[in-house]
């Protein structure tokens, strides 16, 4: 299957598995359709899936006590999506993750994943590599926001991710920049000034 491709490779680039080995770990996830607005996890419900994306382009974010959303992750094709915390400790979520376009995506549950690195080392090393990717990413994260400027982050950000910055709604790259969008559209506006 085509859509497939793309998951068999991010796998083949991580482990060498042999076709066997291969078809058995592809076969472990399942296909799922999601459509722009609709969430994959809500606060409150413990997370049973890991979340692999072949098209389309989600969110996670919280809503903090003044009723604030601050975005903690975008996932476009290639990249991963869940609430790790609640997925890895299968206790209830705190975060949303919401559909941003009509979204095709590939799970695996928790129980289905225990036993596939109980099974076999190369599954958990796969698993490993892409915890260790996370918390590397996520660390990160923490010291741009802790020592650069907001424009530097927005700057960063369209540097590190420009094509994902032509698809995501303004308002969702400032929550994730820890920003408003009236300040987010100041920095652009400078920008803008500045090329002519």
């Amino acid at each position: 299957m085509n859509e497939l491709n793309l998951f068999i490779e991010h796998v083949q680039k991580r482990v060498t598995l042999s076709p066997v080995e291969l078809d058995e770990f592809v076969a472990a996830f399942k296909l799922k359709r999601i459509k722009k607005k609709q969430f994959l996890i809500q606060p409150d419900f413990t997370d049973k899936h890991r979340n692999f994306v072949l098209q389309g382009a989600l969110r996670s974010y919280v809503i903090d006590q003044e009723g604030i959303d601050r975005t903690i992750q975008f996932a476009i094709e290639d990249w991963w999506i869940s609430d790790l915390n609640s997925y890895t400790y299968q206790r209830p979520a705190t975060m949303f993750v919401v559909a941003l376009e009509d979204s095709l995506i590939l799970q695996i549950d928790y129980e289905t994943e225990q036993r596939l690195k109980q099974a076999n080392h190369l599954f958990e090393t796969f698993f490993r590599i892409g915890a260790e990717r996370t918390a590397a990413f996520h660390q990160r994260r923490i010291i741009t926001a802790l020592t650069r400027t907001a424009e530097e982050r927005y700057n960063d950000f369209l540097e590190t991710y420009p094509s994902v910055a032509q698809r995501l709604p303004q308002y969702a790259i400032a929550s994730y920049l820890g920003m408003t969008t009236e300040f987010l559209s100041k920095i652009r506006n400078r920008k803008v000034r500045k090329k002519s």
